[in-house]
């Protein structure tokens, strides 16, 4: 567990559920996280999972307060529409609150961005969600944020791995007090794969890991949230238990030396997701 800005604690490893829109095989994930240990479950409104998710946690008769959920907003909307979006959140994950949401992708105006942060300060201030925050947001989406903003973000969660180490946005965000959370982890199998698999191997096998294990240990170690993202029983027993390894700050700089910049996922400054145009009124997020 590590504790946000504000105080919340979060566990530091989660289970993904990006495109685990089958049922049964996304209740069966969550089923089993939970059962194992897992207590940070994430999703989102565009995943289109949130009653899968909401179904297993309430299946899995775990407290409710031992659970730490975080969903993201689909996209930037007039005002009366996000809002019944969020509630409809709230009623697919079968909660009366959230413990982090997320502005799932930055928008291309800053003016739409900042309209979309003070509808998610109401929430916070109305204590529907206990911490609020960004995804895929660059140093300069969060500076536009803070022209207007009265709460800085609790956290961002970015495409973060071996391969996109985002060493200075870690720097930026750590300087800003605002939590760095990493998805994608794996690069869509990259690790698995090439140089990365090489430098990854070698480390694995001298703490008799996988790769899939050092991946979320060299994460943990920089003090970042790990979500990865599995839908069978073996892996997410096996993602899990990274957070018990110990990897040693040469291991740190020989995964961090390997990285080429590569994103595996969109760019935020390109994203096909931020195009909004005002409605006339202007009340928009």
């Amino acid at each position: 567990m590590r504790k946000l800005r504000n105080g919340v604690m979060m566990p530091e490893i989660g289970l993904g559920t990006f495109r685990i829109k089958d049922p049964d095989t996304c209740m069966n994930a969550v089923g089993h996280a939970l059962k194992i240990g897992y207590r940070h479950i994430d999703t989102a409104q565009m995943y289109q999972n949130e009653a899968f998710v909401g179904e297993a946690i309430a299946l899995s008769k775990v407290d409710r307060k031992e659970i730490f959920i975080t969903s993201k907003q689909r996209h930037h909307m007039p005002l009366e529409d996000a809002k019944k979006a969020f509630e409809e959140t709230l009623e697919n994950l079968q909660t009366d609150y959230l413990d982090l949401f997320l502005i799932h992708w930055p928008n291309h105006d800053k003016e739409v961005n900042q309209e979309t942060w003070r509808f998610f300060e109401s929430l916070y201030e109305q204590k529907k969600v206990r911490a609020i925050g960004v995804s895929n947001f660059q140093r300069h989406h969060i500076m536009d944020l803070y022209e207007t903003a009265h709460i800085k973000p609790f956290a961002n969660q970015v495409e973060l791995h071996p391969g996109l180490p985002q060493l200075a946005l870690k720097r930026y965000l750590d300087s800003e007090g605002i939590m760095t959370i990493s998805y994608g982890p794996f690069m869509k199998g990259g690790v698995f794969e090439g140089h990365y698999a090489e430098t990854l191997r070698d480390i694995a096998r001298k703490h008799h890991a996988t790769i899939a294990q050092i991946v979320i240990a060299w994460g943990l170690a920089r003090g970042i949230f790990m979500i990865p993202k599995s839908a069978t029983d073996k892996r997410i027993e096996e993602n899990f238990k990274a957070k018990d390894l110990v990897l040693d700050s040469s291991d740190i700089m020989r995964i961090n030396e390997s990285s080429r910049g590569q994103r595996v996922y969109t760019d935020p400054d390109n994203s096909p997701w931020g195009i909004y145009k005002h409605y006339e009124t202007k009340k928009s997020v």
